[in-house]
């Protein structure tokens, strides 16, 4: 993958467009929703693609944060990496499918309703497991395909609206009163919608000259994802469209409003393909961590088997399986975990950046994340987020089998499995080297 590929698959790894931020104008109104969404770039983001352009630049392997971390900590704490990210995997996987379905849905409810739904979900899996067979370049460039045709309707969305303020000049209420509860929830479902910079890491091998590429890519794709979320919600501001009940899924009524039924079905349409484009890319960059597992003797040898174009398609068959058995677990509060094992698991990165610069000072940097100050600095505010998450989200709760667990001890305890799993994948690692 050149540049260009890199940042629309890295854009759907992350974002996907405006389409998931919905509850954040509920929970904040539309002042506050800007000022979060152009705040977290710079105390969220940024410092993470900092962190990326450096570790990705020094380290372009296949397997991106896992190696990094292991190559730190070692095969432990590598270990504990590759288990925490692909079990957030199996939550995370899971919404997208779902998001298909539901624009879908605004075509015509009949052609989700009953089995219907689930069978559209399970073909999203199918269609980009076989999309990703034919490689990072085949899925790269398709994700710049379907970045234009996704935010297209949004940029006329964005036009219309600016117009309408400007010749209707329609009242402006850029805040209402809120609840702590509600801007906790908003700030929660923005951080969510601004995670995932590091998915676009594992696949280093596989990018044109990683060096220059990744960090050029990552901070470009920080600026696009912001201004798809700020610059819609700055039009509906600027047209006097009250936020009511205004939630996931309205953007087609708010279309409506704005364009006409024209637009809001291009904007339906939008929705479609940013679930499809969203589990396209995620596909990828998860599919490479069985590899470099297995290559470390973390799996079985036979995982870590490609195919004629470089692609991993044992390991990409396994998780498109394992996320398929997922689409109808009865899981609430998905962001909590999500939050839980991901959050973990980039406080690992950060923390190998740090002792990467203490055991290899050597090591060639083609890009430096600023000086060693700065590299200790840079995860103490992604830190603060996440513990304020963790704190925040203590009393959500997830159901299994009609039972309301803790999502952050359902959590704990997945976490937890990773250093028994990892005894296990060692001794069976030593029995093999054995020949026993």
């Amino acid at each position: 993958m050149r540049f260009l590929s890199l940042v629309a698959a890295t854009f759907f790894m992350v974002s996907g467009g405006p389409y998931a931020i919905e509850d954040i104008l509920g929970g904040a109104g539309y002042g506050r929703a800007i000022i979060i969404l152009l705040l977290l770039p710079i105390i969220w983001s940024l410092p993470t693609a900092l962190m990326i352009g450096e570790l990705a630049s020094a380290i372009p392997a296949e397997g991106g944060f896992y190696v990094w971390v292991r190559r730190a900590m070692g095969p432990f704490w590598g270990f504990q990496e590759g288990w925490l990210s692909l079990t957030a995997s199996v939550f995370d996987m899971a919404i997208y499918p779902a998001f298909v379905v539901s624009y879908l849905g605004k075509f015509d409810p009949s052609l989700t309703a009953g089995w219907h739904g689930y069978a559209w979900s399970l073909a999203v899996v199918a269609l980009c497991c076989l999309w990703n067979l034919f490689g990072a370049p085949a899925v790269g460039d398709g994700s710049v395909g379907m970045s234009v045709l996704l935010l297209a309707p949004f940029a006329v969305f964005v036009v219309l609206g600016l117009w309408h303020g400007l010749t209707l000049h329609p009242a402006v209420q850029w805040s209402d009163p809120v609840s702590h509860a509600a801007l906790s929830t908003a700030l929660l479902v923005a951080m969510w919608n601004y995670m995932g910079w590091d998915n676009a890491s594992t696949v280093a091998e596989e990018v044109h000259d990683p060096q220059r590429t990744y960090p050029r890519a990552m901070i470009a794709s920080t600026a696009i994802v912001a201004l798809a979320y700020i610059l819609p919600l700055a039009a509906m501001a600027l047209a006097g469209l009250s936020l009511g009940s205004f939630e996931t899924g309205d953007w087609t009524s708010a279309a409506r409003v704005i364009g006409g039924p024209l637009l809001a079905t291009a904007i339906a349409a939008g929705g479609v393909i940013t679930g499809v484009g969203m589990f396209n890319a995620l596909v990828m960059s998860y599919s490479r961590l069985p590899l470099a597992m297995a290559e470390d003797g973390m799996l079985p040898r036979f995982v870590a088997r490609r195919n004629s174009r470089g692609v991993p398609w044992i390991s990409v068959v396994l998780c498109g399986i394992a996320w398929a058995l997922a689409l109808k677990l009865p899981f609430e509060k998905l962001i909590a975990i999500d939050l839980v094992l991901y959050g973990t698991s980039l406080v690992l990165e950060f923390v190998a950046l740090v002792v990467l610069r203490f055991r290899e000072p050597d090591m060639i940097r083609p890009f430096r994340a600023g000086g060693l100050g700065m590299a200790v600095s840079l995860g103490a505010c992604p830190t603060a987020l996440i513990g304020y998450a963790l704190y925040a989200s203590r009393s959500d709760e997830v159901v299994l089998g009609g039972r309301h667990v803790s999502a952050l001890l359902f959590s704990a305890a997945i976490a937890l499995l990773g250093p028994l799993l990892y005894q296990f994948a060692r001794t069976r690692a030593r029995r093999a080297a054995s020949g026993n």
